[in-house]
């Protein structure tokens, strides 16, 4: 039986008796949290089975725990991590393994509450003109070492038992607008592109799942990249990646349309899945049945990837954390 097209979010602390009849016969590919869905870890517990006993079946459940201004749990449930390119610039030459101990905590804390893919690494290139809403999220300016703690981020959260999703193909770092609000564009030539922006995401292009941007990239297809055939057709051909692809928030103003039609515009573009936040159940509903069923080709690809989810090996978490801090020269949380 292949899955719902969609991932999906709840409005607070557990499900409605109605938003448990909708999955139930929805039944999305997968879920997603949020602040409004945190209060105590038991709740957390209890909202993810209420998620998945409404599927019948053990979904993945998403979060955006990157730490610093993304970060949707915070203290005294988690550790409030500081913002992933001030402890970058923190640890420095010891970056590649502190950014692994910092996601193989975050993984033990995630799998803890519940939940099994992280919305990390950040792929996007820390540039001048990046937005503010972005930049410090982001682990370096220079391609290279942006694969390498790239590489490190998902390797933690795979080795806690996590699933990675690497962001936002095919890059979002030249864009100098929020997303959230309005649509970039960037003009860069795909030579300049394929050196940068797209070697990061090359480097990359066998982890199990992605997420697309909302950002046109003139060289390619005047289209926001998630709606983009173009866009589409570079993140699998010409960066490689064969994983699960999943759109950014569809809700987010730089697309244009009823929810509905943003969704069927990146599932024909070739999207493997949605991603819809933040929105009545009403809307949920019509992006549910625009989204339809994933292809045969997605459907493997997201049971490939939720394959790939392990039970961790046993972690010393003090141990781990005396080590962080001998590596950034301090604590690297609050």
């Amino acid at each position: 039986m292949t899955w719902g097209a969609a991932i999906l979010d709840a409005d607070g602390l557990r499900l409605s008796a109605a938003e448990s009849r909708f999955f139930r016969e929805a039944d999305p590919f997968g879920f997603i949290l949020f602040a409004r869905n945190m209060d105590t870890p038991d709740q957390v517990r209890a909202l993810c089975a209420d998620m998945r006993e409404a599927v019948g079946r053990d979904a993945p459940i998403l979060i955006d725990q990157e730490g610093g201004r993304v970060q949707r749990i915070w203290q005294p449930h988690v550790r409030n991590w500081s913002p992933p390119l001030d402890f970058v610039e923190a640890a420095g030459d010891e970056a590649e393994r502190a950014m692994y101990l910092r996601y193989r905590l975050i993984a033990a804390e995630l799998r803890g509450l519940g939940v099994d893919v992280n919305c990390a690494p950040t792929c996007d290139l820390a540039l001048p003109q990046t937005h503010a809403f972005l930049r410090n999220r982001c682990y370096g300016d220079d391609p290279a070492q942006v694969a390498t703690l790239a590489r490190a981020v998902a390797n933690g959260l795979l080795d806690g038992g996590v699933l990675p999703i690497m962001k936002h193909m095919p890059g979002h770092g030249r864009a100098h607008l929020d997303t959230h609000f309005e649509l970039p564009r960037v003009a860069a030539d795909l030579d300049e592109l394929d050196q940068t922006d797209f070697a990061v995401f090359r480097a990359l292009n066998d982890l199990p799942m992605g997420m697309t941007g909302h950002v046109v990239f003139s060289a390619l297809e005047e289209r926001a990249a998630t709606v983009s055939v173009e866009a589409i057709r570079t993140i699998r051909d010409r960066i490689g990646f064969g994983g699960l692809l999943m759109t950014d928030d569809i809700s987010m103003e730089a697309l244009k349309g009823t929810p509905a039609v943003r969704t069927r515009a990146a599932i024909e573009a070739g999207v493997d899945v949605a991603l819809f936040c933040n929105a009545p159940l009403a809307e949920r509903q019509a992006v549910a049945e625009a989204a339809e069923q994933l292809s045969d080709a997605a459907q493997a690809r997201a049971e490939a990837a939720l394959a790939l989810r392990v039970t961790p090996e046993p972690l010393d978490e003090e141990a781990v954390e005396d080590e962080l801090a001998a590596l950034t020269g301090s604590r690297a949380y609050d």
